[in-house]
């Protein structure tokens, strides 16, 4: 298996390795360290997971080892130049401050101080000062010069057209070449364990294990290829200072995807659109994001922390919660903003950074309303404790904006709530709106709308129950269990390995329960 980032805090890849692992697949699961890290290895159940150090040198694009001389005339060269300056200079100052001072102490001593040495010393500061106003404002015009240049001009754009002009879907080697990263630090460890499948994870990891595939088949040894899209790229927000990032990623994801054997996704309505986009024989395999059932670690339930005694706050008062990743297109604004018209209500956000610029704007946004109190900030727990952590909330919030990819499934979060059984509250996102008006397990108000959200909360508050009650629904809760997408995992393994080995931990065959609400 692989995956570009640290492994924890994904749980859609922990929960593959660890039941995979548990189904008699021989599972190793590499990962990315962080930045300037060493190798790191640990067990996942019966799993293996390592984490390879990638240098990145071809992050960089070429310009920032330039320097800006038209931009920015003044400016150091990015060579590190300018720090080691004003580094001088702070070390030369420090010394006339000595030397200062021992000409004081002499004078207060009653010893002779030459005229000389005190003019020298004089003229030695203010010429020190001068030259670190100097190197201070050559630092601020690399400092500028760096956050100003965006690959999003003319000239960027028109770069961005000629190589996918000349190089097709190609064009990524030129657009995005920090991808090579990826395949230098992994492609010689995935040769070494020489797999029988490789399990690529969303869009930069397809690339690795079809060339990792390639490798081997030159050589006579047959791998299979999976590809999970976790998510619909070309729907991807694009990033605002990077106008190659998209078609670079794209045409990278464009290039490999024939590649793979198998194809799997997190809903119906991305299995479509994968299908069409990329004109796959038959529909990928879906594989909902959904929480385990699997018992906790002996011991760690009576450690699973109390999120109202987190907040500070008494069994009876309301609480939404939202838990997940916290960006500007999730929507978390409108929780705040309603917050003064819901004036017995607390909101918690469990969020993956706590002192992120988002998270803070939106504390500081709380402060102007005069219900910062009512706001709290909480971490993640572990991934086997979400679910009875947030279950002593009263309402679970998904606020997501409209986005293609935020359309076209149902998202982790939505799972876990449900497993919580907390009456939802969720934007009118297409998919996610269409299951919770088919279960009645909650409202759906008009995304970005804070009356039609303060209209939802308050119907929730009104009459929980009722909404509770959708989860007694036979079937319903049963369908959205990692156990039952572990099956499908299992079967599009063993459709691409027939002549594997008897698996003692094979599922049965029986088959899972259909999931409600989430076909196309």
């Amino acid at each position: 298996m692989l995956v570009d980032n640290g492994v924890n805090g994904d749980s859609r890849v922990q929960k593959a390795a660890r039941s995979a692992a548990a189904a008699g697949w021989d599972v190793v699961l590499l990962g990315r360290a962080p930045a300037g890290g060493q190798p790191q290895s640990w067990r996942l159940g019966d799993a293996e997971v390592r984490l390879i150090p990638m240098p990145e040198p071809l992050a960089k694009r070429r310009h920032e080892f330039r320097r800006p001389l038209l931009r920015a005339p003044l400016a150091y060269p990015p060579t590190g130049i300018g720090a080691h300056r004003a580094q001088t200079v702070k070390a030369w100052r420090t010394d006339l401050e000595v030397r200062r001072a021992t000409l004081s102490l002499a004078r207060r001593e009653g010893g002779d101080v030459p005229m000389l040495a005190e003019a020298a010393l004089s003229f030695e500061e203010k010429l020190s000062g001068v030259v670190r106003r100097w190197v201070s404002l050559r630092n601020r015009e690399l400092t500028r010069a760096r956050r100003n240049r965006k690959l999003t001009s003319p000239w960027d754009r028109a770069y961005t057209l000629f190589w996918q002009k000349v190089h097709g879907d190609g064009a990524w080697r030129r657009l995005e070449p920090g991808l090579w990263d990826y395949e230098i630090a992994f492609g010689p460890v995935v040769d070494e364990l020489a797999p029988d499948l490789i399990h690529a994870n969303d869009f930069r990891m397809i690339g690795v294990g079809a060339r990792a595939k390639l490798r081997a088949a030159a050589k006579g040894r047959r791998i299979a290829l999976v590809w999970d899209a976790h998510e619909y790229l070309p729907g991807v927000q694009p990033w605002r200072d990077n106008a190659r990032w998209l078609p670079g990623n794209v045409g990278h994801e464009r290039e490999y995807v024939p590649y793979a054997d198998a194809t799997m996704t997190v809903s119906h309505g991305l299995a479509e659109l994968l299908q069409r986009e990329h004109g796959l024989a038959e529909r990928p395999a879906v594989v909902l994001n959904a929480p385990t059932l699997e018992p906790p670690p002996a011991g760690s339930a009576d450690l699973v922390p109390d999120i109202r005694a987190l907040c500070g706050i008494e069994p009876a008062t309301p609480l939404l919660v939202y838990s997940g990743v916290a960006a500007a297109k999730r929507g978390l604004g409108v929780m705040v903003e309603a917050l003064p018209l819901l004036p017995e209500a607390h909101v918690a956000f469990v969020v993956n950074k706590l002192d992120s610029a988002y998270v803070k704007g939106l504390v500081r946004r709380a402060e102007e309303l005069g219900v910062a109190g009512r706001v709290h900030v909480l971490p993640y727990v572990p991934h086997h404790e979400v679910v009875p952590f947030l279950s002593r909330a009263q309402v679970g919030v998904i606020p997501i904006r409209h986005w293609p990819n935020h359309e076209i499934a149902l998202i982790t979060k939505f799972f876990e709530y449900s497993h919580a059984r907390l009456p939802l509250v969720v934007s009118d996102v297409r998919t996610m709106a269409e299951t919770v008006r088919e279960t009645g397990q909650g409202e759906v108000f008009v995304a970005e709308d804070v009356a039609d959200f303060v209209r939802a909360v308050t119907a929730v508050l009104t009459d929980p129950a009722r909404y509770r009650a959708a989860y007694d629904r036979p079937g319903l809760l049963a369908g959205w269990t990692w156990e039952a997408q572990a099956e499908e995992l299992d079967a599009v393994y063993s459709r691409l390995l027939p002549d594997a080995p008897p698996r003692p931990g094979a599922p049965t065959g029986d088959p899972a329960p259909t999931p409600v609400g989430v076909g196309a």
